[in-house]
């Protein structure tokens, strides 16, 4: 293995209008490479060192749908069952529709079932602002737990059909209350004693960590084409609503070392170095699986996701030559708004976790390169 032109990337990156970032890939349970580049704060002139902690946006999706699967292959649920009956806020939906030229509320022909949060085919939008939104943050002091933001997205009309079409959404959030609903336990603290402790993750959570902690985080960017450069943002995450809220589509802050004792369990088919069983072998295999019909495919049409399909909420190499991939088939994972980028691939054993904190974060043109580069270095 020679990883000199991932090095070289990192590099590049930075040189062109990446801030910092950090990179470590593992095979068979071990570290293979490792490397950081830049700056986690420009101005005050501080280096990545490779402790630092990232917002990680929608790479948090890739562990809350793990925590769904652990629930799955316990049998606490089919994926075909429907989703009112855990959460009956959800069991008589409302669809916008266009009747004679006028949008019209109609109810739903379809129940949502629970494959339907998995894989984004729910109907759901990904708005917060709404007024069901506004009034338990308004009822709850600011603090939105996470079930009663749950009950007011149920409020919100649906897109379209369950089932009709695949659309990035809150269906992950949603999700997230599932979990908590059946497994009788927050969020967070269901992730700390499956997944976060097991792991030895000390630096992962839903939500906010320490004020202590946060000192580490490195300073979140944002990329401005109308300047051609990068400003740093207020460092917050928007999907974080409340003290009380843990966002399955976008709660988790990591380091890039924490979250890989994550990816590297996942890419050895769900057992850890230390052989904590996560999940099992079958149900990494199904987590994976392509789950779009032609029609819900239309609208999975991403330039960076090109080559892909979408399993039980990850993306999931199907087409080598469309996505011009030298990796296998099965390569899968997520990435995040500020430009985290996971690579999970139990047939070879390997994951890669790249970190990255800049909003606008140019993932159509990092990510592909990514995953050739470090598949061609291995």
């Amino acid at each position: 293995m020679d990883f000199s032109r991932l090095r070289a990337f990192q590099d590049y990156l930075v040189s062109w209008r990446i801030p910092g970032n950090d990179c470590m890939v593992t095979k068979d349970h071990e570290t293979v490479y490792r490397y950081q580049a830049g700056w986690a704060d420009r101005e005050a002139g501080r280096r990545m060192a490779g402790d630092e902690l990232y917002y990680f946006w929608s790479a948090s999706k890739v562990i809350t749908t793990s925590l769904g699967m652990r629930l799955f292959e316990s049998g606490l649920f089919t994926m075909n069952d429907p989703l009112s009956a855990y959460m009956p806020e959800f069991a008589d939906m409302t669809v916008r529709t266009r009747i004679d030229g006028r949008e019209e509320l109609v109810p739903a022909k379809r129940p949502i079932r629970i494959r339907n949060l998995f894989n984004m085919t729910a109907g759901f939008d990904y708005n917060f602002g709404t007024p069901y939104v506004d009034e338990v943050k308004k009822a709850t002091g600011g603090d939105c737990p996470t079930r009663e933001i749950a009950r007011a997205i149920a409020k919100s009309p649906l897109c379209f059909e369950p089932g009709e079409r695949w659309q990035y959404s809150l269906c992950h959030d949603v999700l997230g209350a599932f979990i908590e609903v059946v497994s009788g336990k927050r969020l967070r603290d269901y992730a700390r004693e499956v997944l976060f402790d097991p792991l030895g993750m000390d630096d992962t959570c839903y939500n906010l960590p320490s004020p202590e902690k946060l000192k580490r985080m490195a300073v979140q960017y944002n990329w401005r084409d109308d300047l051609g450069k990068y400003l740093p943002t207020n460092n917050t995450c928007g999907h974080i609503l409340g003290p009380g809220y843990d966002s399955g589509g976008a709660g988790v802050v990591s380091t890039c070392a924490d979250y890989m004792k994550f990816a590297d369990t996942v890419a050895n088919g769900g057992t850890s170095k230390d052989g904590y069983r996560y999940l099992s072998p079958a149900t990494v295999d199904l987590w994976r699986t392509d789950t779009l019909t032609p029609e819900q495919r239309v609208s999975y049409n991403w330039d960076q996701l090109a080559g892909y399909g979408y399993g039980f909420g990850v993306r999931t190499m199907v087409d080598r030559a469309a996505g011009g991939s030298n990796g296998p088939v099965g390569e899968f994972g997520w990435g995040g708004a500020a430009g985290v980028w996971v690579i999970l691939d139990p047939d070879s054993r390997v994951a890669l976790v790249y970190t990255q904190h800049m909003l606008n974060n140019q993932e159509p043109f990092i990510s592909p390169r990514l995953r050739n580069i470090l598949y061609a270095c291995l």
